[in-house]
């Protein structure tokens, strides 16, 4: 039986949870490999402020490290009590790569913990560099195993339905599905790309409020490089996601192209609206584009949603949350490689306070980009919990008490994002970048 209400309210409870969630765990996966380099780097070049840049990063991180925990705890128990039916079925083929994600956020936290209360205990910083590269993996594992989860939803394999119940369950196939390799790279770059534009941003704003100090434009000059690097390697992979998706969830790619019937040489939607007629309004048409996209040929035949019984077609808005992704990306390839050209020509527009704002707002536009990224993967996969195999509403709780849960859900996010945001500004404000370098001075002479 399936209780309509119970449905709406464990969507829209699960959906804000991720919503919150992606921003700290995002940050988690991104943040380690910016402190390794920037770690490394001051090793290499024996300069302080690279070293510094490390330590108050880290400082900042074990803050976003806190506050997902709590929310990647709430999401592992809305799983159980939202999903029940869905965890009956799913937890017993994909459970291995739910408890590997613990492992490897523990195998994270205990050397973080030893990186942070071991500054200055070692004499040569390359030893104290090794712990980072364990934090690194960690991080990184972390999202790769709960990629897995969700690559499995996508494309669940690994198990068989007889007479409704499971028979031949094979973990390492359920993990190693077709949706795995594009969705755990698209994942894992994009939290690189945004944990540094990120962190771009917040230099980027430091200067614009008159601390001009070379510690802050070393931090935007290192990071926008990255945030190059991994935007660049994200627009690949979001190519190879397109193909994949042309492949194994060709009604997907249809709904978020607005390609409604199957045809050769198709074009690419970008941009516009759609009427209560259907009727698509200003949007730029880019001819074969959708056809190389999907299969790299400009006379290929792409799928439409023709193809497609109504009711198995995802929601059409999903075309938005495509554009706000792709537009942000390609805003922020512009934006990172006008700034470094222009650092190496030595072009005045780059310090610019106008172009300066305009990396300020990189920042929460790339975590814009990372909700849009999301709500794509999830409602793009609907009607489906576990696509082909399980609809959302029939994975859902039937109880009358989630709306209940949602309040009380979004009261603890609230206090959890205000209060975050609380302690990193009084963190840093209260131990200025100039103070910090001044007492480390006062250190070393002693």
């Amino acid at each position: 039986m399936i209780n309509e209400e119970a449905v709406y309210y464990s969507r829209i409870l699960t959906e804000t949870t991720l919503s919150f969630h992606i921003i700290y765990a995002t940050l988690g996966v991104g943040v380690p490999l910016m402190i390794m380099i920037a770690h490394w780097v001051g090793i290499k070049k024996n300069d302080e402020h690279y070293i510094l840049l490390a330590r108050r990063w880290t400082r900042g991180f074990i803050i976003t490290v806190a506050v997902g925990v709590v929310t990647g705890t709430a999401i592992g128990l809305q799983l159980s009590l939202l999903w029940p039916n869905f965890m009956e079925l799913a937890g017993n083929v994909i459970a291995l790569p739910l408890f590997m994600e613990t492992f490897a956020f523990f195998f994270e936290a205990i050397f973080l913990g030893i990186y942070l209360y071991t500054w200055d205990r070692f004499e040569n910083q390359r030893k104290h560099l090794l712990l980072l590269i364990p934090v690194a993996i960690g991080a990184s594992f972390s999202a790769v195993f709960i990629t897995i989860v969700n690559a499995f939803m996508n494309a669940p394999q690994g198990f068989d339905l007889i007479n409704g119940e499971l028979a031949n369950v094979n973990p390492i196939m359920a993990m190693f599905n077709p949706a795995m390799p594009t969705k755990v790279s698209h994942v894992v770059g994009t939290a690189f790309m945004t944990s540094a534009f990120v962190l771009a941003s917040i230099a980027a704003f430091r200067l614009l409020r008159g601390s001009n100090h070379i510690y802050h434009k070393k931090a935007l000059l290192l990071t926008m490089k990255i945030g190059l690097i991994f935007s660049l390697t994200s627009l690949i992979v979001g190519d190879l996601s397109g193909k994949y998706l042309a492949e194994y969830q060709p009604e997907k790619l249809a709904a978020a192209e607005w390609h409604f019937e199957t045809s050769e040489s198709a074009e690419l939607i970008l941009l516009g609206f759609m009427n209560e007629d259907e009727e698509i309004k200003y949007a730029i048409k880019i001819p074969y584009a959708l056809s190389i996209l999907a299969h790299g040929s400009p006379t290929a035949e792409v799928i439409g949603l023709d193809q497609f019984a109504e009711e198995d077609i995802p929601p059409l808005y999903i075309h938005y949350l495509f554009n706000i992704m792709v537009v942000i990306g390609m805003m922020m390839i512009g934006v990172s490689l006008l700034f470094l050209i222009g650092k190496a020509k030595g072009w005045s527009i780059v310090e610019s306070k106008p172009y300066r704002w305009l990396i300020v707002l990189g920042g929460p536009l790339a975590i814009i980009a990372i909700e849009a990224g999301w709500w794509l993967a999830e409602v793009g996969r609907q009607p489906w919990i576990l696509r082909g195999i399980m609809r959302t509403a029939e994975g859902a709780t039937t109880s009358n008490h989630v709306d209940l849960m949602l309040f009380l859900f979004c009261g603890l996010y609230l206090i959890l994002g205000v209060g975050s945001v609380v302690v990193l500004v009084r963190m840093f404000r209260m131990n200025p970048v100039e103070r910090e370098l001044m007492d480390r001075k006062g250190e070393v002479h002693r």
